[in-house]
């Protein structure tokens, strides 16, 4: 049996560095803005192994899980490269399909100022879960939009209802834009979702922070999560709503910040903690991830996961009310 297996997509990220660029706004967002037709400096450039599930997948094998991916990739040295990286870091590849005659997914991020803009290039891969072992957890996050036609979700709950495994479930763009309130039997077998604040917004509207968290876990799940970039998180149990500032970090680059977090709040599960305990793990392991360049390279291990929720131990996640505002 695993403790994990992390199905979505992976993605070979090209790092893209560089200082000589502006940043405007135009209706109230943020724009990056380059010369059209130059060539511009790039300060530091890195190939490194991205992606939701992956970044999920190692992270909880660092954090003491024995954890496996379902993923597809293609037969180009992208493809070489990511299973490399997945068994360096001890992931389980058995259900990582190569599908032959297709390209991996690839994402070229322009870091700027701590923040960075992807371009993303993805494959219509043909999902299908094979037959998976059982797992304690598995944690469903962002996948291509041909996974909804190939009726991925109905393929993981079949899985879910038959095996009594604990979801994690973190949508990505292509489920959200489809609407995830439309996958009712997918939320209702939902341990945790979670979400950022944008997404969140998107979802149940822009509403204040309880209502949210309040609308969100009316899809059907028993746990919702919100993260809120430098302004922490919050939670809600079913019965008490919970608000976390940021651990300190001094951040380089923003990548995998929601992934790492995520995957902290899963290990703490897995190792028993409750949900107030889990947002701690997740804020420090989301803390450790954006002081490095990648999604991977901040990513903790259990020992020193432990060193960081000491050192913050006056960090706690506070019951509140109404907005955000804690208890007094």
């Amino acid at each position: 049996m695993f403790d994990l297996i992390s199905i979505g997509d992976a993605a070979v990220d090209l790092f893209f560095q560089i200082h000589d660029a502006e940043i405007e706004i135009e209706k109230g967002q943020k724009e990056l803005c380059l010369r059209f037709g130059d060539k511009l400096p790039v300060d530091k450039y890195m190939q490194v192994l991205g992606g939701n599930n992956p970044n999920n997948a190692v992270g909880a094998a660092r954090l003491g899980m024995r954890s496996a991916v379902y993923l597809n990739i293609g037969t180009d040295e992208m493809g070489k490269f990511t299973l490399s990286k997945l068994k360096e870091e001890g992931v389980d590849t058995r259900y990582v399909k190569v599908c032959e005659g297709q390209d991996s997914n690839v994402s070229a991020l322009i870091s700027f100022k701590g923040e960075r803009t992807i371009l993303t290039y993805h494959q219509d891969f043909k999902y299908q879960l094979p037959d998976l072992d059982r797992a304690k957890w598995i944690y469903v996050s962002s996948m291509g939009k041909s996974a909804i036609e190939c009726n991925l979700n109905g393929q993981v709950e079949n899985y879910l209802e038959r095996t009594g495994a604990s979801l994690i479930y973190n949508p990505g763009t292509y489920e959200l834009n489809f609407g995830i309130k439309k996958f009712a039997r997918l939320l209702s077998l939902t341990k945790l979702l979670i979400l950022n604040k944008e997404e969140a917004e998107q979802v149940v509207g822009g509403i204040n922070m309880k209502k949210m968290l309040c609308g969100l876990l009316d899809l059907g799940s028993k746990m919702v999560i919100i993260t809120d970039g430098k302004n922490g998180s919050y939670g809600f149990s079913g019965e008490k709503y919970y608000k976390l500032e940021a651990f300190p970090a001094k951040v380089v680059d923003m990548t995998g910040a929601g992934d790492a977090y995520a995957t902290g709040v899963l290990a703490a599960f897995f190792h028993g903690k409750d949900l107030a305990e889990a947002m701690r793990w997740g804020a420090a392991n989301g803390a450790s991830v954006v002081e490095k360049i990648g999604a991977q390279a901040g990513l903790l291990t259990y020992d020193k996961i432990q060193k960081i929720l000491k050192e913050n131990s006056k960090i706690t996640a506070e019951e509140f009310i109404n907005n955000g505002g804690t208890k007094t």
